[in-house]
């Protein structure tokens, strides 16, 4: 697989750390953790991008391992919104190892639900993406 530097429309990016908690028996990345941190990461997006603190993963495509990772490397995940339906959003999510740039994961769909005050899917009244903070939700307890 070829490295890459850049991947064209991903605009949210975090970085994290492979530690030894990390690890499969393999002693490389356990795809679990992976997920779990991916998963942590597109929520959070989708809060900001919807403007609401209630949100949930309905549905995470084929995800396409290509790539791992070991103790030490730095990871970075990228995500980018594709499409915002009424009451939904759906991102796709890159990640790749800062240290030898390759590509370690892809997923093409993932898709966040708007909830509202009675736990039923709401409209959440958007129709694109933001890189303004003014959907920050106001109070993230309530």
């Amino acid at each position: 697989m070829a490295a890459q530097d850049t991947d064209p429309g991903v605009n949210f990016y975090t970085r994290k750390w492979v530690r030894p908690e990390d690890l499969n028996a393999n002693g490389s990345l356990f795809g679990g953790s992976l997920l779990r941190w991916i998963d942590e990461e597109a929520a959070i997006y989708a809060i900001l991008q919807l403007g609401n603190p209630h949100v949930v993963t309905k549905f995470i495509s084929e995800i396409n391992f290509e790539a791992s990772a070991r103790q030490g490397d730095l990871i970075e995940m990228g995500l980018v919104a594709t499409e915002f339906g009424r009451t939904s959003l759906t991102m796709r999510a890159v990640v790749r190892n800062m240290i030898n740039r390759r590509t370690i994961l892809t997923i093409e769909r993932i898709v966040f639900v708007n909830i509202g005050a009675d736990g039923s899917p709401a409209p959440h009244g958007f129709n694109g993406i933001t890189y303004d903070r003014d959907r920050m939700p106001v109070s993230l307890g309530g």
